[in-house]
């Protein structure tokens, strides 16, 4: 173990952590855990990759984030466009994407794509053939429903990054990514196309066999890759840090402190929707069940999301607890998923030790 500690160290949280290192389930890891005043818990694992000779991990190490790019990102600014009157969750996709058309499709909603219900497969190889904005949207807008829109629910990257063509407008995503962090008084490192200077502790993904190398600072998912780096489904690295500054917001956000969307915005759409059979979605964030990566012991009113990479963050407002888990469990590839079973043993040991 490496790193340091902060607060309550959770000793049961710590020893799963310590033991999935052991075990080679992820060479690096960081935890915090805290509430809508502070940080409770914050404390790095194991180094940067399995080599003896590796650095150690610490709070400051880099993750790439993944999939937490659909919470942090392309949804609280959805959120904000919704709120400014700019979108609306029943606006037909077909009213901002041109390229989206067919009977099969017309009644589409961006709220269908918040809860990935739009009959969207789950992923496509787009990268192998495509690169850039306008050749995706095509491609995407014209690929075949697998499902009739709202009979279910599939988990599709393909919905977010038709978010994120949404939600960028006439202003680059970045920026309007960047302001949003302003207005939530965020400091903490977390951005798209992380600097040159962050590599040095950064911590590795895949050795990857489509670009041939070891990724480190360059986003992991391959689409993300296509489109510059930056889309709605992908591409933020940041720290545990600053995952867990803005799981902070949030929590007073709910607690009915003011913040950069209204509470009752927020309450909307992390709310498992009803109408659609079968499924655990809110409007970009998933929700509590026995079966979810969270665990078993958050409350039923839980939301949270994972990262292909092997991250994650849940929030419980019941409790007033979030956990922030980083890792690298791609590395050297992405063959291993024993990230899943130490996930639910680190939510169900910290709500264990909550005092």
């Amino acid at each position: 173990m490496s790193g340091t500690s902060t607060g309550i160290r959770f000793p049961a949280a710590r020893h799963v952590l310590e033991a999935a290192i052991a075990e080679r389930a992820f060479p690096a890891a960081v935890v915090e855990v805290g509430n809508a005043g502070q940080p409770l818990w914050r404390q790095a694992f194991g180094r940067l990759t399995f080599a003896p000779d590796a650095p150690p991990a610490s709070d400051d190490t880099i993750f790439d984030l993944a999939s937490l790019t659909k919470v942090i990102s392309t949804t609280p600014l959805v959120m904000q466009q919704f709120e400014r009157g700019v979108l609306a969750l029943d606006d037909p996709v077909a009213g901002h994407l041109a390229e989206w058309r067919g009977e099969d499709r017309a009644d589409v909603t961006l709220r269908d794509l918040l809860a990935h219900c739009s009959g969207l497969p789950a992923w496509r190889a787009y990268f192998r053939a495509l690169d850039g904005w306008e050749m995706y949207e095509r491609a995407i807008c014209a690929e075949p429903l697998e499902y009739p829109p709202r009979a279910r629910s599939i988990y599709s990257d393909l919905d977010f990054i038709l978010l994120g063509f949404i939600v960028h407008g006439r202003v680059p995503l970045t920026e309007r990514f960047a302001m949003m962090l302003s207005q939530m008084g965020i400091v903490e490192e977390i951005q798209f196309n992380p600097p040159a200077l962050w590599r040095a502790r950064t911590a590795p993904t895949e050795i990857d066999p489509w670009r041939g190398r070891l990724l480190v600072g360059e986003v992991h998912d391959e689409n993300a890759a296509a489109l510059g780096g930056i889309a709605g489904h992908a591409g933020l690295f940041g720290t545990a840090a600053a995952v867990g500054s803005y799981a902070r917001h949030l929590l007073q956000i709910l607690d009915g402190r003011s913040g950069v969307f209204r509470r009752g915005t927020l309450e909307e759409f992390v709310t498992r929707r009803p109408d659609v059979p079968g499924s655990s979605r809110a409007l970009g964030w998933d929700t509590m069940l026995p079966t979810s990566s969270c665990g078993t012991l958050m409350s039923g009113h839980a939301f949270g999301h994972t990262g292909f990479t092997g991250t994650s963050l849940w929030i419980d407002p019941v409790r007033n607890v979030y956990v922030v888990l980083l890792t690298n469990r791609v590395h050297p590839n992405r063959a291993n998923d024993a990230i899943k079973a130490v996930r639910r043993a680190v939510h169900d040991a910290v709500i264990g030790e909550l005092p």
